[in-house]
């Protein structure tokens, strides 16, 4: 009996799994319908959230009527308060990386924001007494150095770049506690409900900061939209409701060590599309993330 339950563990974990590097996948597509976006980056952060709310809704309604049951929260703050904190903190995600790229070089950005790794794994640990096995920690460092490398020399050390810098940093912290408040709120709330709960209360705080910048709000042309409705529709309807999902049955450290695989899918895409080129340093890189994505869920099957 033990061992089928343990086998039916292993299924959820195993579909999760693949799960979570669908969505690493999904969002890894972001820098590219980023590119294409001819808006401000904080505008195009919050079409990607507030373009995403009738698909939300729709599905929304739709688990409603299938499970039979209230799928939203009860509108008072003890209930809205997980939203508002998952809004918040991938809100403040979104801008801070927006701005770091501004401000120093992508390579530096990327490398910072990819800490966020640690940072789940460190909070985890702090606040919910999370322990990691060292085959887990392994992993972890094994795809960090992955990340690192795919950055490969185009890592900069400057003082002009401090402020960017200082901002990428910010984007790991935010980027883990989006994480760890996804992973608790998994518990409760259903994927969809977190899922549309974030894209309503992460563009009411974006939209303030997007109105207040330098730039285009809203594409000058009909096809400019075709880039933010991909990053509304692919990148976070199905890149975050695939993670959103896997989070309910794995460590949030392990989503955040998992989602590493990002700047590789973006380096790949800008690849092929752009033509940038592809050294010794990005096959280095993918593979050490990939190895540590392995490890780290050796490390997790070891500890359970």
């Amino acid at each position: 009996m033990s061992e089928q339950v343990e086998n039916a563990a292993d299924h959820i974990n195993m579909t999760a799994f693949i799960s979570l590097l669908i969505g690493g996948l999904a969002i890894g597509t972001s820098p590219i319908f980023m590119r294409y976006a001819n808006v401000t980056p904080t505008s195009a952060a919050f079409w990607r959230l507030a373009l995403s709310l009738p698909l939300m809704f729709a599905w929304q309604l739709y688990d409603i009527r299938k499970n039979n049951r209230a799928a939203t929260p009860a509108l008072n703050f003890k209930e809205l308060k997980p939203f508002i904190i998952i809004g918040f903190f991938f809100s403040l995600d979104l801008t801070m990386w927006h701005w770091s790229v501004r401000l120093t070089t992508v390579a530096n950005a990327t490398l910072l924001a990819n800490m966020a790794a640690i940072f789940t794994a460190v909070g985890g640990f702090l606040f919910f007494g999370e322990r990691f096995s060292r085959t887990f920690v392994g992993g972890m460092i094994l795809a960090l150095l992955g990340a690192m490398s795919l950055m490969g020399s185009s890592i900069e050390l400057s003082p002009e770049h401090l402020i960017g810098d200082f901002l990428g940093l910010m984007t790991a912290f935010a980027y883990a506690g989006y994480m760890i408040a996804n992973s608790r709120a998994r518990k409760k709330y259903s994927t969809v409900s977190i899922v549309f709960g974030t894209a309503v209360f992460g563009s009411i705080f974006l939209l303030p900061i997007a109105l207040n910048e330098s730039g285009n709000f809203i594409p000058e042309t009909l096809a400019g939209w075709a880039p933010l409705f991909a990053l509304a529709w692919f990148t976070h309807v199905v890149g975050q409701s695939m993670i959103v999902y896997a989070l309910a049955h794995l460590p949030a450290a392990f989503g955040s060590v998992s989602l590493l695989i990002q700047p590789m899918v973006a380096a790949i895409l800008a690849w092929i599309l752009f033509s940038e080129a592809l050294g010794i340093y990005h096959l280095i890189g993918g593979t050490l993330i990939i190895s540590g994505i392995i490890v780290c869920r050796q490390g997790i099957r070891k500890k359970r």
